[in-house]
Formats: C-alpha cells, sequence, structure tokens
C-alpha cells in the first residue's frame, strides 16, 4: 500500500496537514472577534439617531475609523500570540481575559501522540523525537528512517483493509528460500556439480532460464519451477510481500530475478534487519490486515504467533549443499539433472490451494459481512477436508511412555481432518505402522485396512490433499529384522575369528617369506657375478666386431 496517499509526506517538519490547520486556526481567530466586537453596531445605531445632525455624522465616521485602526491592530497582536503558541506549546488556545467579546476558550490539538517519525522528526508536527516518546516500529523497507506510531498503524492497514476487500484481494507473504528459490554458494559446489558445468549453465543469456550467477555475492540461485506462472496467478488476488531471514542486499537481488519489472513486490521486501524480534519473523511490519494475510514458508518454528495463517512449504532442495545441510544423503537433484515438474509441483499445487482460499473467502455463503471475516479460518477449513473422514491408529511410530495426542504426528493429522485414537475398532480406516510385526499392522491386513507409512499423512500436509495409500507401503515385519541383524552378528564374529586365524597364519608365512626373499637375494648375487664374468669377456673382443648399425655397440636389444 502507498503510504503517501494515507498519511502528510515525511519530508518535511511542516507538513501540509500543519499548515492548514495552522491557517484554519488564525480565520477562525479573525472571525470570532469581528462577531464579538459591538462597536459596527453601536455606530449604526447613532446614525440612525442622530441622522439629521451634520456633526453628528462626522464624529461618528470619525469614530469608526479609529474602532477600525484599532480592531486591525488587535487582530495583528493576536495573530502574533497565536503563532507564539503554536510554535511554544505544539497546540493554539485562544486568550480569554485580555480579548474584548471573549467568552470561551478555542482549543485545538496537534501532537502528542505523534502518529511517526520521519528521521527523528514527528511528520505532522515536526518536534524532534524525545525520549520520552513512544518509538513505534520501524518500516525502513518503506523508507529509511520511518518509524510509525500503533494508531497510525491502525489507521492505514484499517484504510488498507476496506481497499483490498473493494479490489477482492487478499495478503500473501513469501519466503524466499527453500520457497521460492534454491540457493548456494560457488565454494559449496559439489564435484559432481562443476563436472556438469552448472556455472557455465548460469551464465548463459537466456531470458528463460531459471539457473543465475550473482557475482556480486559468489553464489548460484535456482528458481523453483512454476514459480513464474505462480507470481503472475496470485499478484491477481494477492497484495504480495518477500519476507526472508536472509539480509537487506541480498532479498533485494533475489527480488530483482522474481520480479525484473517490479510489478509484483515494489518496496514490500522485508529482510531480516526489519524484524522486530530476533530469529522470528512477525506480521507487526506488515501494512496489512492480519485477517487477510496468508503465509507461505518453508520453515514453522519462526513464525510462532502467526501459525494459523501459515501455510507450510515443501523445502526445495536444488543444489547439493542443500541438500548437505538438511542432513539428505541421496544426489541432489542438480547432480541428478533433473527438477520438480511444474505442472503438478509444490508450486502449481499450492496456487490451486490459494485460488480455492481466495474463492471462499469472498464467495462463498457466509453468514458474516465481508469486513468481519477472517482468512485464518478458511485455511483451518481448507486444511480440515484433507482427510476428513479417515480414521488413524498408530502403532510403533511414537517413543514409550509418552503420549500419542502430544506428538507431532497426532496433531498434524488431526489438523488435517483425521480422527486419531490408539485402539482399533470397525471404524478404523488406516493403521500407521514402521513396520509389518505389530498385532495392529497385522489386524489392518487381516482386515482389509489401509496399513501406510507415517509418511503418508507428511506428503498429505505438504501436498494439501489425500495421497494414494500404495505410494506410502510399510516395511517388513521387525522380527525378521532382527533375524537379518542376529545373523549380519553372527557373520561378524565369523570374520573376527577368520581375521584372527588369518593374522596368525600370516605370521608364519611372513617367516617362510623371508626366508624366500632371502634365497631370492643370493640367487640374484650369483646371477650378477655370472653377469660379471661374460661382461669381462665380452671386453677382449675387438672393435671391428661390433655392428655398424647399433651405435651404442650393443646388439640384440
Amino acid at each position: 500500500m502507498s503510504l503517501a496517499a494515507e498519511s502528510p509526506s515525511p519530508s518535511s517538519p511542516s507538513s501540509s496537514s500543519g499548515s492548514d490547520d495552522f491557517a484554519a486556526l488564525l480565520d477562525a481567530e479573525l472571525d470570532f472577534d469581528s462577531a464579538a466586537d459591538p462597536s459596527s453596531a453601536s455606530a449604526a445605531s447613532d446614525d440612525e439617531e442622530d441622522g439629521d445632525e451634520e456633526e453628528g455624522k462626522e464624529e461618528d465616521v470619525v469614530m469608526v475609523v479609529e474602532q477600525e485602526e484599532a480592531k486591525v491592530e488587535q487582530s495583528s497582536s493576536k495573530r502574533r500570540r497565536v503563532e507564539d503558541q503554536h510554535q511554544d506549546e505544539g497546540k493554539a488556545m485562544r486568550p480569554n481575559d485580555d480579548t474584548v467579546g471573549s467568552s470561551k476558550d478555542v482549543k485545538i490539538e496537534i501532537c502528542p501522540p505523534h502518529p511517526g517519525f520521519f528521521g527523528g522528526l514527528c511528520f505532522k508536527c515536526g518536534k524532534k523525537q524525545d525520549e520520552e516518546d513512544v518509538p513505534g516500529v520501524a518500516f525502513g523497507y518503506i523508507h529509511k528512517g520511518l518509524t510509525l506510531g500503533t494508531s497510525e498503524i491502525d489507521r492505514l492497514r484499517g484504510a488498507d483493509l476496506k481497499n483490498l476487500l473493494r479490489e477482492r484481494r487478499l495478503v500473501l507473504i513469501l519466503d524466499l528460500d527453500h520457497t521460492l528459490i534454491n540457493s548456494t554458494k560457488l565454494l559449496d559446489l559439489s564435484a559432481a556439480e562443476n563436472e556438469l558445468g552448472i556455472q557455465s549453465a548460469a551464465s548463459k543469456d537466456d531470458p528463460n532460464r531459471s539457473l543465475f550467477r550473482l557475482d556480486a555475492m559468489q553464489m548460484l540461485t535456482k528458481l523453483r519451477p512454476f514459480v513464474r506462472e505462480f507470481l503472475k496467478e496470485a499478484s491477481n488476488m494477492f497484495e504480495m510481500y518477500i519476507y526472508t531471514m536472509g539480509d537487506k542486499a541480498y532479498a533485494i537481488e533475489i527480488a530483482k530475478l522474481l520480479d525484473p519489472e517490479n510489478v509484483y513486490f515494489g518496496s514490500n521486501v522485508i529482510s531480516n534487519s526489519d524484524c522486530t524480534q530476533r530469529h522470528q519473523k512477525g506480521l507487526d511490519v506488515i501494512l496489512g490486515a492480519e485477517s487477510l494475510a496468508v503465509i507461505l514458508d518453508d520453515t514453522e518454528y519462526v513464525w510462532q504467533k502467526h501459525k494459523e495463517n501459515l501455510i507450510l512449504m515443501e523445502r526445495y532442495h536444488y543444489f547439493a549443499s542443500s541438500c548437505r545441510q538438511f542432513g539428505f544423503s541421496a544426489r541432489s537433484l542438480s547432480e541428478s539433472m533433473q527438477d520438480e515438474r511444474e505442472g503438478d509441483g509444490a508450486l502449481a499445487t499450492i496456487l490451486d490451494i490459494l485460488r480455492r482460499i481466495h474463492s471462499i473467502f469472498f464467495d462463498s455463503a457466509v453468514q458474516n459481512p465481508l469486513p468481519s471475516r477472517d482468512v485464518r479460518q478458511v485455511i483451518k477449513r481448507v486444511r480440515q477436508e484433507i482427510l476428513d473422514g479417515c480414521k488413524l491408529v498408530f502403532t510403533r511410530v511414537f517413543p514409550l511412555h509418552q503420549r500419542p495426542q502430544d506428538q507431532m504426528l497426532w496433531k498434524m493429522a488431526e489438523q488435517l481432518g483425521a480422527v486419531c485414537c490408539t485402539d482399533v475398532d470397525s471404524m478404523v480406516t488406516h493403521v500407521v505402522a514402521l513396520d509389518l510385526g505389530t498385532e495392529k499392522a497385522r489386524w489392518a491386513v487381516g482386515n482389509k485396512k489401509f496399513l501406510v507409512h507415517p509418511r503418508w499423512i507428511e506428503a498429505a500436509n505438504f501436498r494439501w490433499h489425500r495421497q494414494q495409500e500404495e505410494d506410502f507401503p510399510v516395511a517388513r515385519p521387525r522380527e525378521k529384522s532382527k533375524e537379518n541383524a542376529a545373523d549380519a552378528a553372527s557373520t561378524k564374529e565369523k570374520g573376527k575369528e577368520n581375521a584372527a586365524s588369518a593374522k596368525d597364519n600370516g605370521k608364519e608365512n611372513a617367516a617362510d617369506a623371508a626366508i624366500a626373499k632371502e634365497g631370492k637375494e643370493n640367487a640374484h648375487d650369483a646371477t650378477i657375478a655370472e653377469e660379471s664374468k661374460e661382461n669381462a669377456h665380452d671386453a677382449t673382443i675387438p672393435e671391428e666386431s661390433k655392428s655398424d648399425d647399433d651405435p651404442s655397440g650393443v646388439t640384440g636389444l
């Protein structure tokens, strides 16, 4: 939203609003004096009573002139006093004791409370900010040095709420790393990535490319598939913000890649320097109503105060360094020369969810009026539809001696609309297990219930729709795994025994080898002696017998 459209210009201590108030104050002072001064009425009455006498008329004219001169002088004096009071006290008050005809005070409040400060000065009255003034919230991403007070923030949010509802738009806050993009330092590229020439691919002059090299930061950035289409479609339904825990320079560079024409975000690029709490993101720096805000982020814990507004994104791991950061040992997408599909990838899936949220908020037949609707209730409703009708039982998924109701997976399933329980019954639809070796898992197989891995719930949470159960099978029974582990331990023990036997045999073999080596050395010495005799015999051969074809004088080599 445009702050300039809602607030006086902060570029000057004496804003237009303050100037208008001051001018109106002076006009009110002068009008009040004219109405209260009885001299004009008195003069008119004297003229009517003594109209036949010429001397009386001349005296009345002189009196009126003198009274008008006195009134002008009095008005000038009053103007100076009002100006002095406005400058010294920040307010104007009409004097009452020394003014003819004054009956009551006229008081116009200016500041405090101050709506906000720009460069340390109140942008309404021009007063310098001091220690007694409430600091407010800094909005440096809108303009450096801008701070707004609580009342002004509420006023701007209220105005923005009306504008957005009239335009049928909500507010969308977008994280960058692992949500819309994935970045890595050049030094962190793997050997496989360098061999595949990933840096050269990032340097190509292709307007449709999604891989970029940021030379100033010595980084590579990969745009998530479908991100350009996502932003274009979302901008029709939302006023959008970038909100990252990265620094300001990085956020601005990425915003240029995502929005080169600056049509989506404008100045709405928020970085870690704008946060009001360390390692936490908050909607307090957003000039949009919280009841309209939808958040897309891959990290939940940074939104401790606004989890109801959050749609948790599946992380985008393109580079090998990103996989290593989160403990994945598999080859990265870049190393495999693969990527997410655009048509049914994470962003395409979430765009469908955003369309549904927008439609329910504005188009559904709800009882409460539009200004009182809350997008958080819509998000909750859409989320609960994902596993609606499913009744789950967990077996050997949670640690022993801990309440299953307190576990994250249990809570996640309930948020998705499922009913969770600890015992099986005929109404149970799914058994969630890590292997087939439990009684409940065998019950699920025997009663033709769905037996799924816990990742089935996590995938539904990220993809925002129920997943195919067949894609999340459960591993073989744990008992067989134990047998295999016992076999492996037995094999390992035998291996140790073989190693010890080989060590003893090795010592004996080493002794035999030493003897054999000594024999070989003696044989070698004998050979050298024999060759010495042959060389001595060759030395007696005349020079003429050497071959002319061999300049070295050695033949047969």
